[in-house]
């Protein structure tokens, strides 16, 4: 009896053994072919977190290479290109498979750019675009038509003052605020707003000045504007941060926003919408910030060897005084 438990023991231990065996086989046969692969390291310069917008574009990054299982370097350049030319030298030291980077300006990128290609790192541009002298020095860019956004903004104020035969018998006078001084999207949206105007004897560009894409600047720029200028017909502001600052400085001198003065902005912010809604803005601009899905496929596709598109323009939309709002779903930002 003593010898029968003690070979059934040992029986159940070799049965047992052999069992682990092929379970733990079984499993490395399942697993996942990417398990051992190297993880793609991408190095993310965002030019700050000056506005709901901006921060929006940030999260959207972040949460598609979370998504895709990259991982994610992430530099903060607090509005200053020197702290972004740091990151990406950085990011060349680290050693990352991409950089990818939203430029604050669009002129000095030429130097660092070239050591990143010298290391063989592919760069990828988002949002903003730049000016260099050899195009080779980066793979690609993603983001938004800053110059079709101004001719929405035109054409928005066309259809709203032209009489049925083409013109209206007054002439509108319009102020400017622009974004940050040599970025891409400011230099964009005002010369796609003057190809719309130009020639137009509706309409009168009195003044232009920036506001930095900054709600406290834009409510600073108003204020001078309003003491300047005796009489201003319609606001063109190049994004709903500075366009928010606007709607302070009016509401402090009892204008009424949106019937004694025209406003037009872009960016689409939910803010922006809700001042569309109560009559406070009249044509509001997307600007889309929701590209990190796309930056991510873009960035795999760098990291694996391939070739990717120069230019790809994301898809945006309008909105105006005419249009039904009730059934626009929140933005989330």
């Amino acid at each position: 009896m003593k010898k029968f438990a003690f070979f059934t023991l040992i029986f159940s231990f070799i049965f047992f053994f052999l069992s682990c065996r092929e379970k733990a086989g079984t499993d490395a046969l399942m697993a996942p072919k990417n398990s051992a692969e190297k993880k793609i390291i991408v190095g993310f310069s965002q030019i700050g977190a000056e506005s709901a917008w901006r921060t929006c574009n940030t999260k959207s990054v972040r949460d598609a290479a979370q998504k895709a299982g990259i991982q994610l370097v992430y530099e903060n350049a607090e509005q200053k290109q020197e702290n972004q030319i740091k990151a990406i030298r950085s990011f060349i030291v680290y050693q990352v498979d991409v950089i990818v980077f939203v430029p604050i300006v669009v002129d000095g990128w030429d130097t660092v750019l070239r050591e990143a290609k010298d290391a063989g790192i592919p760069v990828l541009i988002i949002d903003r675009k730049i000016h260099t002298e050899d195009e080779s020095l980066y793979a690609g860019f993603i983001g938004t038509n800053s110059e079709e956004e101004g001719r929405k903004c035109a054409r928005f104020l066309q259809r709203k003052y032209h009489t049925l035969d083409g013109f209206s018998s007054k002439k509108y006078r319009i102020f400017e605020i622009r974004g940050t001084e040599g970025s891409s999207p400011a230099m964009g949206r005002t010369s796609g707003f003057r190809e719309i105007i130009r020639g137009d004897p509706c309409f009168e560009i009195i003044g232009s000045e920036s506001g930095d894409f900054l709600r406290s600047l834009g409510k600073e720029v108003m204020a001078h504007a309003l003491d300047k200028y005796k009489h201003i017909d319609v606001i063109f502001s190049h994004n709903d941060g500075m366009t928010l600052g606007v709607l302070d400085e009016l509401a402090l001198r009892h204008i009424d926003a949106g019937r004694d003065i025209c406003i037009v902005t872009i960016d689409a912010e939910q803010a922006a919408l809700d001042a569309l809604k109560a009559g406070k803005v009249n044509c509001v601009v997307e600007c889309n910030p929701f590209i990190g899905p796309m930056v991510m496929d873009l960035a795999k596709k760098l990291a694996a060897g391939e070739s990717i598109p120069r230019l790809v323009h994301v898809n945006e939309t309008e909105f105006d005084e005419g249009n039904d709002l009730t059934a626009v779903p929140p933005r989330g930002y």
